[in-house]
C-alpha cells in the first residue's frame, strides 16, 4: 500500500568502477520504496559513466561523480586519462560530502564498500553520523572468498569501521543461502546489526517497447557490464560454430563496458551464424530475460536475481578471478538445483558447451528444483524497514510540531 511521507529523503552510494551491479541494485531498491512511499525523494550517487543511460522513476535522480575504473589486475585509474587518480579521488570526496550537506538525507545506504573507494565515503558517514542520519550498509549475499575478503578489510580496519559508524547492515539474501562474512572474525555488534533481507526481486518495465524483444523463442547470452564477458561470448559463438545441431535461436548482450576491440571482433565473428543476433547493451534486460526460454550468464548478483524472479533455466559460466564471488553463487546456486553450472575451462570445450545449451530449454525452472530458493522478499522487508524508521522520524516531528505550537 502507498504511504505518504513528508518530504522522507533517502541518498545511496554506488561506487561504479567495473560493472553495472551496484547502480543497477540500487535503482531497483530506490524505484521500490518511492513506489511504496509517495513522499520520499531518493538520490543516488554513482560513479557510473552510463548511469544516465537508465530510465528513474519520479523522485528517483542521480548525481555523477568522476569515473574510476577498476582493471583487471585490481589496481584503479581515472577514466580521464589526463587527471591523476589521487585529484579524481579528491573531486568525488568533495561531491559525496557537498551533495549530503545539501540534501541532507533522512538515510544513507551505502552499496558493498563500506568506506566506499579508497575510503572516499568515510568523511561523509563522520558527517551524516553527527547529524542524526540512519547509516546503512548494504552488502551482496556473496563478497568474496573469505580469505580474500579478510585480508583486504584488515589492511583497511574496515570491521572496526562499520561497528563505528553503521546503525545496521541489509545482507540482500536469505540466510540459509550465504553468509557473506563466513569464516571472518565478526565482532558481536557488528553480526547484531545484520538482517539478511532477502533476495531483490525484479518485474518487467510497465510500458514495453514495441521491437525491444525478439519474436518467438530465443536463448539471452548476457555478461552484465561486459568488462571481462569477452571469454564467455568468444566460447559460446564456438560452440555454436563447432556444432551444427546447435540451432537454438541466441540473443547476444555484449554489456556497455566490454573494450571496444574485443566487441567488434564477436560481433564480426558472431554475424557468420545465422542463428546468433548480438548487441551491445541494453537498458531493459528485465524485459529480455523475462523473454527468454532459457539464459546463459556469468552470475552477478543482478543477473542471478532476475533469473529467480522470471523462474528461468539458467547456465552459469562464473568469472573465478579476481574476486571468486560469482564461482561461490553458482556453485551454491548449483547444489541446491537452481541452476547448472560450467567452469570458464569448461565452457572452453566447444562440444561440452554445445551440449549444455541443446540442454538448456527444457531444463526445470529453478522453482521446479528447489522451491525455498525462490524467496525473493528484499524489495518488501527493506520497504517495512524504512517506512517503520521514516514513520517514527514523521510522528516525531508530529509531536515537536504541536507541543511548539
Amino acid at each position: 500500500m502507498t504511504r505518504r511521507l513528508d518530504d522522507a529523503r533517502i541518498l545511496m552510494y554506488s561506487h561504479d568502477t567495473f560493472g553495472l551491479g551496484h547502480l543497477r541494485r540500487c535503482r531497483t531498491i530506490a524505484h521500490s520504496l518511492v513506489e511504496d512511499y509517495r513522499g520520499l525523494n531518493i538520490l543516488i550517487i554513482s560513479g557510473a559513466t552510463i548511469a544516465g543511460a537508465f530510465d528513474y522513476r519520479a523522485r528517483v535522480d542521480f548525481v555523477k561523480i568522476p569515473s574510476v575504473i577498476k582493471l583487471h589486475n585490481g589496481d584503479y585509474t581515472s577514466l580521464d586519462r589526463h587527471i591523476e587518480l589521487d585529484e579524481t579521488l579528491k573531486m568525488r570526496q568533495s561531491i559525496i560530502r557537498h551533495t549530503a550537506e545539501t540534501f541532507k538525507p533522512d538515510i544513507f545506504i551505502v552499496d558493498k564498500e563500506p568506506m566506499g573507494l579508497r575510503g572516499e565515503v568515510e568523511e561523509t558517514l563522520t558527517y551524516l553520523k553527527a547529524h542524526g542520519t540512519t547509516l546503512v550498509l548494504g552488502l551482496r549475499e556473496v563478497m568474496d572468498a573469505p580469505h580474500l575478503l579478510e585480508a583486504e578489510w584488515k589492511r583497511r580496519d574496515t570491521m572496526r569501521k562499520i561497528e563505528q559508524y553503521y546503525d545496521t547492515i541489509w545482507v540482500y539474501g536469505p540466510p540459509d543461502f550465504y553468509d557473506p562474512l563466513t569464516e571472518l572474525e565478526v565482532p558481536p555488534a557488528v553480526r547484531e546489526r545484520m538482517n539478511f533481507v532477502g533476495f531483490l526481486q525484479r518485474s518487467v518495465p510497465r510500458e514495453e517497447l514495441p521491437g525491444h524483444k525478439p519474436e518467438g523463442d530465443y536463448i539471452l547470452v548476457t555478461t552484465g557490464g561486459g568488462g571481462d564477458g569477452a571469454d564467455l561470448i568468444h566460447d559460446f559463438i564456438h560452440a555454436y560454430q563447432q556444432d551444427p545441431g546447435l540451432t537454438h535461436k541466441a540473443l547476444v548482450v555484449l554489456g556497455p563496458y566490454m573494450p571496444v576491440k574485443k566487441r567488434e571482433k564477436l560481433i564480426r565473428k558472431g554475424s557468420k551464424i545465422p542463428h546468433i543476433k548480438i548487441i551491445e547493451f541494453d537498458n531493459r534486460m528485465e524485459e529480455l530475460i523475462a523473454g527468454a526460454k532459457g539464459v546463459v550468464a556469468m552470475g552477478g548478483y543482478n543477473t542471478y536475481c532476475e533469473i529467480l524472479s522470471f523462474d528461468k533455466p539458467a547456465l552459469i559460466v562464473p568469472r573465478i578471478q579476481p574476486r571468486e564471488e560469482q564461482l561461490i553463487r553458482a556453485r551454491r546456486a548449483s547444489e541446491l538445483g537452481l541452476i547448472d553450472m560450467l567452469l570458464p575451462e569448461e565452457a572452453e570445450d566447444p562440444l561440452r558447451f554445445a551440449a549444455a545449451l541443446k540442454a538448456l530449454p527444457q531444463r526445470a525452472p529453478p522453482s521446479k528444483s528447489c522451491a525455498n530458493g525462490l524467496r525473493l522478499e528484499g524489495l518488501v522487508h527493506i520497504s517495512e524497514i524504512v517506512g517503520g524508521w521514516l514513520g517514527e522520524q514523521s510522528s516525531e516531528h508530529l509531536s515537536i510540531v504541536k507541543k511548539s505550537s
